[in-house]
C-alpha cells in the first residue's frame, strides 16, 4: 500500500480486538534465541517528503531516456488504473486457483483474459499459462508436433526473433525435432514462401510483423503451408491485432495456433521479471493445448461459476499424461492485461495501433532523408523498421545514448549480411519533438563521421 492509514488509537483497538496487550505479544511463538535484538544495519526514521527525494536522487542516477528501442519489449503508455486495480491484495497475492470453490474471482479474471485474447488472435480457444512470447512458441511447436503425428520437422523463418529462435531450439531439441530456417527476401524483408523444402514438416511459424517489423503476406504463407499439410503457427505483435487481420482469418481456413508475447498489453518494460506468453488455438486442438484453461458453467442452482479444465494438460495432474510441464498460471500479468484491455476497449486498442504505425513512419521518413541513412526493405510495415548507415552502429548508438536517447537495437551480430545496421521502433508514447529531437541528433552525429579531414597544405 502506498501509506500506512493507521493511527495509534486504530492499532491500540486492533490489538485488543483480538487479544494481544502489544505488538511483540504478536510474535511470541518465535523462540527468544530466534529473534534479532536489534537492526543495525537499518538507518535512521525519515519523513515520506525525505524518503520519496532520495528514492528519486537514487532513480536519477540511472539516467532519464527517450527510447526508440523495441526488438520484442515495447514502451507504451499504461494506464494507472492497470497496476492500482492489479496490485489490490485479492490479485496481487493470487497464485494457482486449485480449489475452484475458493478462488471464483481469480478464475473470473483469467477467463475474462481467455476470453479477450481469443476474440484478438480470432481464434476459439485460450489458455492462461505461459511465462513469456518465446517460451510460448516453443509450446506451440510442441503442439503442433503432437497434432500432426507424423513429420517432426517445423519451418522457423530467419525473419523470426532471434532470441525466440534460440529459445525454442532449446527447448524441443531434446524431443527428436527439427528446426528448418525460412530465408527472407532481401529486398521486402519478408519470408520467402517460395522456399519451402521439398521434405515433410509438421508446421510454419509466421510472424506479423516480423522481427524486422515487417509486414508478412500473412494469407500466401497460410494457405501454401496447409496445401502442404502443415499446421499454420502464428507469431503476433499483440498491439498490431488491433490493427491488423487476426490469425484465424488468414488465408483461407485460418491459422492453427497463435503463440505471443502478451507484454504491450501493460506490462512495463521492467517488470521485475514476468512478461505474459499467450496462446490460442482451434476448438478441435483443445486437447493438445499446454497449459491451464478456465471454463465458465453453472452451479446446482444456476448460478455461474468458474473452474479450471482438462488439468490432465499439467504435471500435478496425471503426470505421465500430460501435453506440458509448465507450472505458472501468469496471474498477476493476466490480470493487469485484462484490465488494460478493458480499460482501453477495441477502440482504444486500435488507437494505439495506429498511432504507433503513424509516429513509426513519421520517424522514418525523417531519418531516411539524413545522408548516409537508408531503409533496406520496401515492405510495410507496422511500429519499427530497419536502418543502414554508413557508419559502425555500435559508436552510433553510444553517440545517441550520451545525448539521453535509446536510438535502437543493433543487428550487426544476429545478421552481419545486413551490414551496418539497426532496428528502431516509435509508439504512441513518441511525440513529434521526440521524433526531431532523435532526428536531429542523428544527422549531427553522422554529419560529424562523414566530414572530411582538414587539409594540411594550403593551395599555392
Amino acid at each position: 500500500m502506498p501509506f500506512i492509514p493507521h493511527t495509534d488509537d486504530d492499532v491500540r483497538a486492533m490489538l485488543a480486538a483480538i487479544g494481544v496487550s502489544d505488538i511483540a505479544g504478536l510474535f511470541e511463538e518465535i523462540p527468544p534465541a530466534l529473534r534479532n535484538d536489534a537492526l543495525t544495519q537499518v538507518p535512521p526514521p525519515a519523513t515520506e517528503m525525505a524518503v520519496l527525494r532520495l528514492m528519486r536522487e537514487r532513480a536519477e542516477r540511472d539516467g532519464s531516456y527517450l527510447n526508440f528501442i523495441g526488438a520484442g519489449a515495447y514502451e507504451h503508455h499504461i494506464p494507472a488504473a492497470v497496476w492500482q486495480i492489479a496490485t489490490r491484495g485479492e490479485f496481487y497475492s493470487a497464485y494457482t486457483p486449485y480449489q475452484a470453490e475458493a478462488s471464483q474471482g481469480t478464475l473470473q479474471t483469467l477467463y475474462e483474459y481467455q476470453t479477450m485474447m481469443a476474440s484478438l488472435t480470432g481464434l476459439a480457444i485460450s489458455n492462461a499459462s505461459l511465462y513469456d512470447g518465446a517460451s510460448a512458441l516453443a509450446e506451440a511447436v510442441l503442439m503442433a508436433v503432437r497434432l500432426h503425428k507424423g513429420a517432426r520437422r517445423v519451418l522457423l523463418p530467419r525473419a523470426l526473433h532471434p532470441v525466440w529462435r534460440r529459445v525454442v531450439r532449446t527447448l524441443v531439441r531434446n524431443q527428436g525435432i527439427e528446426l528448418i530456417g525460412l530465408p527472407y527476401d532481401p529486398h521486402t524483408g519478408q519470408t520467402r514462401a517460395d522456399a519451402f523444402p521439398a521434405d515433410d514438416c509438421a508446421a510454419l511459424v509466421v510472424p506479423q510483423p516480423n522481427f524486422f517489423g515487417v509486414l508478412e503476406a500473412v494469407d500466401e504463407l497460410t494457405d501454401r503451408a496447409h496445401q502442404r499439410g502443415m499446421l499454420v503457427i502464428a507469431a503476433p505483435n499483440a498491439t498490431a491485432l488491433a490493427l491488423l487481420r487476426p490469425p484465424g482469418q488468414w488465408g483461407r481456413d485460418g491459422a492453427d495456433i497463435a503463440a505471443g508475447e502478451g507484454q504491450p498489453l501493460g506490462m512495463p518494460l521492467a517488470g521485475g521479471g514476468p512478461y505474459l506468453g499467450f496462446m490460442t488455438c482451434r476448438a478441435e486442438h483443445l486437447r493438445q493445448m499446454p497449459g491451464r484453461i478456465v471454463g465458465r458453467t453453472v452451479d446446482a442452482v444456476g448460478k455461474p461459476g468458474y473452474t479450471l479444465t482438462l488439468q490432465a494438460r499439467e504435471q500435478h495432474i496425471r503426470r505421465s499424461k500430460a501435453t506440458s510441464n509448465i507450472c505458472t498460471n501468469q496471474g498477476l500479468a493476466a490480470t493487469a492485461a485484462t484490465i488494460y484491455m478493458a480499460l482501453l476497449g477495441a477502440a482504444g486498442l486500435g488507437q494505439v495501433a495506429r498511432t504507433s504505425h503513424a509516429r513509426a513512419l513519421q520517424l522514418r521518413d525523417a531519418l531516411t532523408a539524413i545522408a548516409g541513412v537508408s531503409a533496406p526493405f520496401s515492405g510495410s510495415i507496422f511500429h519499427e523498421f530497419v536502418l543502414k548507415v554508413q557508419t559502425p552502429v555500435a559508436p552510433l548508438l553510444q553517440a545517441l545514448q550520451a545525448q539521453g536517447i535509446l536510438g535502437g537495437y543493433s543487428l550487426v551480430n544476429d545478421y552481419a549480411e545486413l551490414g551496418q545496421a539497426l532496428l528502431v521502433c516509435a509508439t504512441e508514447t513518441k511525440t513529434p519533438a521526440d521524433i526531431e529531437r532523435y532526428t536531429d541528433n542523428m544527422a549531427r552525429i553522422i554529419g560529424r563521421r562523414f566530414q572530411p579531414a582538414p587539409c594540411a597544405l594550403k593551395p599555392s
